[in-house]
């Protein structure tokens, strides 16, 4: 049989992990179940205002206490409703424009569409109403809704999203909520305890024991996808399952240290092994994303891997542990710091590095502009090189965050019945406005109906959206293929750098 990395959000028929586990309502100042909160909470350096709350009962025979850890939790892990329309492919079909007026006369299929409903977990973490959960929980939503634990409900917005760490930022109008405060997954340890808190087969308010198993564990080779660019998971053995994703991963002191993430199994459902995003990741994740609208990802410039054998002997390495540079990119800030191919990078800033998934978890913390210390050792020479981290776009500016209306310099509306009626397709976009932007800049004109873009149908401006945020995240291209047609001409593709 063979074995499945599942990601474990609820939601469209894809066996993602939602936890969810509803947020209880407490009073301005009290007490709940044996903790104390602070109705405003103190901002934490992420930017995020959090309680925190005090045990009243202690471990007993030099055991774990996991009941105050566990009660706190509960109250601001929340039930995310996902409403969202499903494209199913049926028959396939000549595009009747394409017949009479030119193309490549490729058959496509015809998409349909249906009203779907999914389920997720999301972790208030700030008291005014701000929701970290899973980016592919929330992935083409048009509705959200957060369920408390005392019931109350939400309408969510998404403030943003990032597909490399699998994270999103949502809001709800809400004041005084009850939050989880971050902790420092860096000193979480192998074998520790840890509480996974969320919602798996809609049974909201579920808690599962166990413990880190692993920690910088990358799946990246077991799934194939490199669909997550940064992959440094904490690894345990506490259950989840279907409806846990964007929940909880908690310590012995009710610290939130992780984002439940996905599963390994070979059946969909839980069987012994769970990720989770390190909150050093995901907090420095939302907080770009709440204070730029985007998140400011630094790089090194570098590709390499683990050490293994083979690279032992091809590249003459004194050291059986760290992050080996294979070789550069482009534009390098690690070239111009002067590191050499065949250089293992041993520390970041004095913490040490024994893998390139903990190379990339340490660089993920950081911004573009910022300068850190790299120890490497060079076929046993230690040498210490400052490099002066740069974007995806080779410089040390920030990037602010872009609607693809803004990015492309064009809106959009759907087409009418009438209009598919007419042009005889069955799908479409049309331009209504062209501005500023990467359209003006390819030729594109108003009235342009946009068929696919990056050869995904589209049927409305959030189609086009999400495909050039994808894009744009993706470290594999940063370009789109915009397919469509003038109601007066033949089929045209236009590629558009981002």
């Amino acid at each position: 049989m063979n074995k499945v990395w599942k990601y474990t959000a609820g939601a469209f028929g894809i066996a993602a992990i939602s936890v969810v586990a509803s947020v209880a309502t407490i009073a301005a100042i009290g007490h709940y179940q044996g903790q104390s909160f602070l109705s405003d909470g103190i901002e934490n350096e992420y930017g995020f205002k959090q309680t925190s709350y005090v045990p009243t009962s202690g471990a007993s025979a030099g055991l774990p206490n996991l009941v105050d850890a566990a009660e706190a939790s509960v109250n601001a892990v929340v039930h995310i409703k996902v409403e969202a329309e499903q494209r199913m492919d049926s028959q396939q079909y000549f595009d009747p424009f394409e017949f009479f007026f030119g193309g490549d006369s490729r058959s496509f299929q015809r998409p349909q569409t249906r009203q779907v409903v999914g389920y997720g977990s999301g972790v208030i973490i700030s008291t005014d109403g701000y929701i970290i959960t899973n980016n592919h929980v929330v992935k083409g939503a048009k509705d959200l809704t957060v369920i408390l634990n005392d019931n109350r409900s939400f309408k969510a917005k998404i403030v943003g999203t990032d597909a490399t760490t699998d994270i999103a930022l949502l809001k709800v109008d809400a004041k005084g909520l009850p939050t989880i405060p971050f902790g420092d997954s860096d000193k979480l340890r192998v074998g520790e305890w840890v509480l996974a808190v969320g919602n798996p087969f809609n049974l909201t308010s579920t808690v599962t024991a166990g413990i880190v198993s692993a920690k910088g564990r990358s799946t990246q080779q077991a799934t194939g996808s490199g669909t997550l660019q940064i992959e440094s998971f904490i690894q345990t053995d506490a259950a989840v399952n279907a409806g846990n994703s964007g929940g909880a991963l908690v310590n012995d002191r009710g610290e939130l240290i992780g984002i439940n993430t996905m599963i390994y199994s070979q059946t969909g459902n839980y069987s012994g092994y769970s990720f989770a995003v390190p909150i050093s990741i995901a907090a420095k994740v939302v907080a770009d994303i709440k204070q730029y609208g985007t998140v400011q990802r630094a790089v090194l410039g570098i590709t390499g891997g683990d050490i293994t054998e083979a690279a032992v002997k091809e590249f003459d390495l004194k050291v059986r542990e760290g992050a080996l540079v294979a070789d550069f990119a482009e534009v390098s800030a690690a070239v111009s710091a002067g590191m050499q191919k065949g250089d293992v990078v041993t520390a970041v800033d004095d913490k040490q590095i024994k893998s390139f998934p903990q190379l990339q978890e340490a660089i993920g913390r950081y911004r573009p502009g910022d300068k850190v210390k790299l120890t490497v050792n060079r076929k046993g020479a230690i040498k210490e090189l400052t490099v002066t981290l740069k974007n995806n776009e080779g410089s040390t500016s920030v990037i602010t965050g872009q609607s693809s209306e803004n990015i492309l310099g064009a809106t959009f509306q759907e087409l009418s019945t009438e209009q598919k009626r007419t042009y005889g397709v069955s799908y479409g976009v049309e331009i209504s406005s062209v501005g500023t932007g990467r359209f003006r800049e390819a030729g594109i004109k108003k009235g342009f109906i946009i068929l696919s873009v990056n050869r995904q149908p589209v049927n409305s401006g959030s189609d086009i959206s999400d495909i050039v945020n994808e894009t744009r995240q993706s470290r594999t291209g940063r370009a789109i293929l915009v397919r469509g047609f003038y109601p007066d001409g033949n089929i045209r593709t236009f590629e558009i750098e981002l």
